[in-house]
């Protein structure tokens, strides 16, 4: 049997009773936990669209450049699916 860790404090979790201020102590534990978990998901997902967008900028520059050889093998393709 797996037992269910949590992060509340252990008086908490065995339902022995606690003060006002150290009830209170706990919760504002797990909500700067909780917080910090989202912040770290926030960073991440603004690291990743940043990722994408360079990308994106380095794809649209390089067809830019070579639009030329693009258009090309653009037009070998659709003939190519044209004769089918």
């Amino acid at each position: 049997m797996t037992r269910k860790t949590s992060l509340l404090p252990v008086a908490v979790q065995e339902g022995k009773a606690m003060s006002r201020r150290a009830a209170a102590a706990a919760r504002d534990m797990v909500r700067s936990a909780r917080d910090a978990v989202r912040e770290e998901r926030a960073q991440g997902t603004t690291e990743y669209a940043i990722l994408v967008g360079v990308l994106v900028v380095i794809a649209i520059l390089a067809i830019i450049a070579f639009r030329d050889r693009v258009s090309e093998l653009w037009d070998a393709i659709a003939s190519g699916i044209n004769s089918l």
